[in-house]
């Protein structure tokens, strides 16, 4: 199992939840009642599943394709860790990864 702790826009710890490797990080946050929208249930058209990893997990994370840091130029709240949760896909070496929910979500779908 694979440890992920997901952390409010305020900063406080919401929950830390098990995944199954192969499981993609937007999947687990929704099945769990993280508010990540996913509103293009994972086909990386829209920036509603942004989240924010911790400094210290960032870098065990592949990198993300240029498609992806195209939806996350148009994602609110960006930072240096942004990524998109559909495009995690979570391995053991990713076990115990922190991310933080943006204070705000941006849909750029025009929905």
């Amino acid at each position: 199992m694979i440890r992920v702790r997901f952390i409010n826009a305020d900063g406080e710890t919401v929950q830390d939840v098990e995944a199954e490797a192969g499981d993609s990080l937007l999947r687990v946050g929704q099945a769990n009642g993280q508010p990540l929208e996913g509103t293009c249930e994972g086909q990386m058209a829209c920036s509603t599943c942004h989240v924010i990893v911790a400094e210290e997990d960032f870098d065990r994370l592949p990198p993300a394709s240029e498609e992806e840091e195209d939806m996350l130029d148009l994602a609110a709240g960006v930072t240096r860790t942004s990524r998109l949760s559909c495009q995690i896909d979570l391995t053991d070496a990713l076990d115990g990864l922190t991310v933080r929910i943006p204070a705000q979500v941006r849909n750029m779908q025009g929905r």
